[in-house]
């Protein structure tokens, strides 16, 4: 990363909790919650997001929830169970095997073929989501999200999967930003020194599978979104032109993710589009 854009990029890591967890003390209160609930993968991601919530609401009032399935890396569980650990936090460990498994031995018999890598990945995704959100309703706790800024825009997620939440602390924070928040805030060091991994199926790495680094999508994202340059001018500044419009095209072709369904206007007051209010309207 060139150090003029990493110099914009680093983070007043003191300041930045602050207002992370002072988000999520007020909005988990003011609709009536006391509680968060989250999926913990291993990951950095849910990591952050677990450290954040236990010191904006308590220890006692988090709840996180491991999922793993047959294929997924052991290491995976062993490092949420060190944040588990490190945080004295409630956890719940949920093998998502049998129902993901029980849903594609039907599925593809109906329609005669095995499911793909991406298939299987999304019901994972989905999979998770739903237990969550079952959970929150038995724990009477708020979900919370694990979605990073790169991977929004990137549209690296799952659709009412991962990247579905009630809230999120961590959607604004570009990725190289999530390492230097979780390093600030104690994340084990296991987690902060592995490759990101979605970890859906055998060998799986995000940067592998999206063709590209982290470091050079933020580099790219944060010109493009942050200062509004154009993909002209960032090529013209010596960044790859493939790269940069891939990386443009990419988060244009997925904006649909980032958006509430889009209602056909009929009325004169549609949801959503004229009749827009804050999340906590009423409350």
């Amino acid at each position: 990363m060139r150090p003029e854009i990493e110099e914009r990029l680093a983070l007043n890591s003191s300041l930045v909790t602050s207002v992370l967890t002072g988000f999520l003390r007020e909005e988990v209160t003011k609709v009536g919650f006391q509680k968060a609930i989250f999926g913990l993968s291993g990951g950095i991601d849910s990591a952050l997001t677990a450290f954040l919530a236990a010191q904006a609401l308590g220890k006692d009032h988090v709840h996180a929830v491991l999922m793993p399935y047959r294929t997924s890396n052991p290491k995976s569980l062993e490092d949420a169970l060190k944040v588990v650990d490190a945080l004295g936090i409630a956890h719940t460990v949920i093998d998502i095997t049998a129902p993901v498994d029980a849903y594609f031995a039907q599925v593809d018999r109906v329609l005669g073929e095995e499911a793909n890598a991406l298939r299987r990945g999304n019901r994972m995704a989905r999979e998770r989501m739903v237990t969550l959100y079952d959970l929150s309703a038995a724990m009477n706790a708020l979900v919370l999200g694990t979605s990073n800024k790169t991977e929004l825009l990137l549209g690296y997620g799952t659709q009412f999967g991962d990247m579905a939440s009630a809230l999120n602390p961590i959607g604004d924070l570009y990725k190289c930003q999530v390492r230097q928040l979780a390093k600030y805030l104690g994340v084990p060091n296991s987690i902060l020194e592995k490759a990101p991994s979605a970890d859906l199926w055998a060998d799986q790495t995000d940067e592998k599978e999206l063709g590209f680094s982290y470091d050079e999508a933020d580099e790219i994202l944060y010109q493009w979104v942050d200062l509004r340059m154009s993909p002209d001018e960032i090529v013209s500044r010596g960044y790859p032109e493939r790269l940069v419009h891939a990386i443009v095209e990419r988060v244009r072709r997925n904006q649909y993710k980032r958006r509430t369904p889009i209602i056909a206007k009929l009325s004169g007051r549609t949801i959503g589009l004229d009749f827009r209010y804050l999340r906590d309207w009423g409350t």
